[in-house]
């Protein structure tokens, strides 16, 4: 009951954040996909940060499942950008989708090699 506790706690907060981020963001971009991106890049670098503090402090579950799975499993959206991506291969933005979909992988495993540095 505890865990189902903190992930809930985490996972209000991040879908709340991720929902603003995004609305706050979509008049400004050219697409809404790349509002997604942008918390799933944050989200990566996030996790960076949570996973090198549970190397340096010892394993936490409860702080991996507050924040880890909670709060930045709810931030982040791979269901979302699977949807946004196959929204843009059938509006026939081809170079778009490749870009988005090789984009979002690299780019969001740079960010979590950049949260584990600031960490050290």
């Amino acid at each position: 009951m505890r865990d189902a506790l903190l992930l809930a706690i985490g996972a209000v907060p991040g879908a709340w954040l991720r929902f603003r981020v995004v609305n706050h963001l979509e008049p400004m971009l050219p697409r809404k996909h790349w509002g997604t991106f942008m918390v799933n890049v944050i989200a990566c670098f996030a996790l960076g940060l949570v996973a090198a503090l549970a190397n340096h402090c010892g394993p936490d579950q409860r702080l991996g499942l507050l924040l880890g799975t909670g709060f930045l499993g709810s931030l982040s959206t791979f269901s979302t950008f699977s949807v946004e991506l196959l929204q843009t291969l059938r509006s026939g933005l081809f170079r778009e989708t490749a870009l988005l979909a090789v984009g979002s992988v690299l780019v969001g495993v740079v960010a979590v090699l950049a949260g584990m540095a600031t960490v050290g």
